[in-house]
């Protein structure tokens, strides 16, 4: 066996890194979410209704 399991233990060193990828992923998720092109998709930046399902979309 390699002698950085004897330094490290893997439970926590794994269980850290999911912890870390989960974090940036949550943090790139609000970023993007927050940005202009979809922040009106859930309804957060605005105070304009977002895109109703009964309306036609408009041509442009």
């Amino acid at each position: 066996m390699h002698k950085i399991w004897m330094v490290t233990n893997p439970l926590r060193l794994g269980l850290s890194a999911a912890v870390a990828v989960m974090t940036v992923a949550l943090v790139i998720h609000f970023a993007v979410l927050s940005s202009p092109r979809y922040c009106d998709h859930l309804g957060w930046c605005s105070a304009a209704p977002s895109a109703n399902a009964q309306l036609p979309a408009p041509r442009n």
